[in-house]
């Protein structure tokens, strides 16, 4: 019996180690606040932009809800005498013509023939761009120089009708867009890899984010990165790389990172929306919050004299005033007191979202609250 003994603890012996040696998976009450996030979500590489242009041209073909203005009716006449027609100005006279501006962004790497949308915008007093047509219109650079030329159909996500004492509209109906209606003329180069380096340009400046990203990049390429400041890392192009610079990128933007961000609220005081991040903390605090409701009321009466007396009717103002108070609670939050724990707390008390707002914003001039208030 005593050899059994023996022979059953060592094997509860062995099982126990067992179980302690197995890997524990993670534990959601120790998870991070932010996520492992890809570079390629974080930043963006220097050198590699959008470029804005802008035109200005026609839509034609209207059903009546075009330009009232002059200025419509000159560009139709511009328009004619480029195909050698001289129109007079009284001769043109016209509601289906709408002056708009069209602005779309050119995309990097856009090569010539390429299509890109743009969005159409009248300029003058046009009532709705539906059923028109936007002619060709050549769209130029913050140099002057013309990169793209668009041309088509408009499409409004919307409609306008109306009659002699009705009218009814959904959506706007004066700003439309032609998909596809872009052709590119002219590629912009894209310089990203100078000097055999390359710039990252973080979305959100943070030095703690920075210096995460330059130690996950070294610790897959080795010392190439260097944190420049709070929005730039700066790395050095490995030799195997340097004939293809655009695949050392890719394999940069699929590294995740676990980035860090300011303690932040943000509350919006229009519509009582509160958004408050995991960073921020609490110190110690106590929170009494209570409402007081004053109703007003105007009850004006109307008094008349009597029969053949010699007075006339007048209105006689009666005013009733009424205050009600709620009963207010006392919230304590300890020095360890995370946004979680502030929500638990005001919620139990069935605080409304502007009421959070209040007490927030006097959290905040406590000096309690640690961390940005954006109020917008």
């Amino acid at each position: 019996m005593k050899d059994n003994s023996k022979w059953l603890k060592r094997i509860f012996a062995g099982i126990l180690v067992l179980v302690l040696l197995l890997p524990m998976g993670p534990n959601p009450l120790h998870a991070g606040v932010h996520p492992a996030v890809r570079i390629k979500d974080l930043a963006d590489i220097q050198g590699i932009r959008s470029n804005q242009l802008v035109g200005v041209g026609l839509v034609m073909g209207l059903q009546g809800t075009g330009d009232k203005a002059k200025m419509s009716l000159q560009m139709v006449r511009n328009l004619m005498s480029q195909f050698g027609l001289t129109v007079d100005e009284g001769l043109v006279k016209s509601k289906n013509v709408a002056s708009v501006t069209v602005t779309c962004e050119l995309p990097p790497f856009a090569r010539p023939g390429q299509q890109i949308d743009v969005t159409v915008s009248t300029m003058g007093d046009a009532k709705s761009l539906q059923g028109g047509t936007l002619l060709q219109v050549p769209l130029k650079g913050a140099d002057g120089r013309v990169y793209a030329v668009a041309q088509g159909p408009v499409l409004v996500g919307g409609f306008s009708a109306e009659g002699g004492a009705a009218r009814m509209s959904k959506n706007v109906v004066t700003v439309g867009r032609v998909p596809n209606g872009a052709l590119v003329e002219r590629d912009v180069p894209m310089n990203f890899s100078a000097n055999g380096t390359i710039s990252l340009l973080l979305k959100d400046p943070d030095f703690t984010t920075a210096e995460r990203v330059a130690l996950a990049i070294n610790s897959r390429f080795g010392g190439i990165a260097s944190p420049i400041d709070a929005g730039m890392i700066q790395i050095v192009i490995p030799s195997q790389f340097s004939s293809s610079p655009s695949s050392f990128i890719a394999n940069i933007e699929r590294l995740t990172v676990e980035p860090d961000m300011v303690a932040r609220v943000v509350v919006n005081e229009r519509t009582g929306t509160v958004v408050m991040g995991g960073d921020v903390k609490i110190s110690t605090v106590a929170v009494a919050h209570g409402n007081l409701t004053v109703r007003v009321t105007e009850k004006p009466e109307v008094v008349q004299p009597e029969p053949f007396a010699a007075g006339r009717t007048a209105v006689q103002p009666r005013t009733e005033i009424a205050a009600e108070e709620q009963a207010g609670s006392l919230i304590s939050l300890g020095a360890t007191a995370t946004v979680s724990d502030l929500v638990n707390s005001l919620n139990s008390v069935g605080a409304t979202p502007r009421d959070i707002i209040s007490i927030l914003q006097a959290v905040k001039e406590a000096g309690a609250l640690h961390g940005e208030l954006v109020v917008m």
